[in-house]
């Protein structure tokens, strides 16, 4: 009686999705090119080429001031290396669970760009991938942006292979247990006899208006965070804000950098920045936050700025990663 062949087991392959940044002082004109050219992002009235036209432009003027900004944080964004180190510890708490899984990083505007990733995984006969979001809040901007490259991407390399997502985790418990210890790590930071009056400032990327209106649930999620941070935080002095607005749009506020200049100039002396869609330093931690807005707050006659700390490589939260990972394992 001949036996039936079986299977082989499949190899299953976890590819991280984020932002990417520059690595270096001359790609931040090409990666701002790559940022302004996404249509999903900015759409300019007309054709695609024209979207291109008007990028190349925007990314030339811009590219001068925002060089000023990574010359101040080392000359290229960490997050490029933080997101491969995320995805090493990642792949190694998989194994230690008991799973091979081979581990990608994939990102929007620079390298590794999503379709490098793709011909990676496909050489690589990965016959089931998970994909995880690095954003908590899911957005056309952000996630909605990725996934559809990684989709294009698979579908010019014409792949065969099963395919999961992990496009938010915004209201998990253990994320938001995560991010309540770091504001409380936060919080210890000034003297016991100040933390009453601590103003905690959260802070998220902000979006066009237009994309709410359209129906976008980004900061419909980010104040869910917040709100099911309230029971584990107890009574803390807090508001929400929104960052790094750029062009001629009008854009979700209140604006960050406004607030907390008129806080200072209202009475407030102790502040603790939390980024609160960030779960990674990059630009927007380390110049907008722990530069430009510290300096701003203390002119402005705020005394004490400290900044939550991003999880990077924490290991609270690469645990709950991994926690996600897992929970899509048990139903392959």
């Amino acid at each position: 009686m001949s036996s039936v062949p079986s299977k082989p087991p499949k190899k299953i392959g976890l590819v991280l999705l984020n932002m990417g940044g520059p690595d270096s002082l001359e790609a931040i004109q090409p990666f701002l090119y790559n940022l302004f050219s996404d249509r999903e992002i900015i759409q300019f009235p007309g054709p695609f080429f024209f979207q291109k036209f008007l990028a190349k432009r925007i990314a030339r003027k811009r590219s001068l001031k925002v060089r000023t900004r990574y010359q101040a944080i080392g000359g290229k964004t960490p997050l490029t290396e933080i997101t491969r180190q995320q995805a090493d510890s990642l792949g190694r708490l998989l194994a230690k669970a008991g799973h091979a899984v081979k581990t990608y990083v994939a990102m929007r505007y620079w390298h590794p760009l999503t379709e490098e990733t793709v011909k990676n995984i496909i050489g690589d006969g990965i016959s089931h991938l998970i994909v995880l979001s690095l954003y908590p809040h899911y957005s056309r901007a952000t996630t909605g942006s990725s996934v559809k490259e990684l989709q294009r991407c698979l579908k010019q390399e014409k792949a065969e292979l099963e395919v999961t997502y992990i496009d938010r985790w915004f209201d998990r418990p253990a994320y938001l247990k995560c991010l309540a210890n770091s504001i409380k790590e936060g919080l210890l930071k000034f003297k016991e006899s100040d933390r009453a009056g601590v103003k905690v400032v959260y802070s998220a990327h902000s979006l066009p208006q237009k994309f709410i209106d359209e129906g976008d649930p980004y900061v419909d999620e980010v104040r869910a965070t917040i709100s099911g941070l309230k029971p584990l935080l107890g009574e803390v002095d807090a508001m929400l804000t929104f960052q790094s607005r750029s062009g001629p749009v009008d854009w979700v506020g209140p604006d960050t950098s406004e607030t907390i200049v008129n806080l200072a100039k209202s009475g407030v002396r102790n502040m603790l920045m939390t980024p609160i869609s960030f779960v990674s330093d990059h630009i927007e931690t380390l110049y907008e936050m722990d530069v430009m807005y510290k300096r701003e707050f203390l002119e402005a006659g705020g005394r004490i700025f400290q900044r939550v700390a991003a999880f990077n490589h924490q290991a609270e939260f690469l645990e709950f990663l991994t926690s996600l990972v897992l929970e899509q394992l048990a139903d392959t």
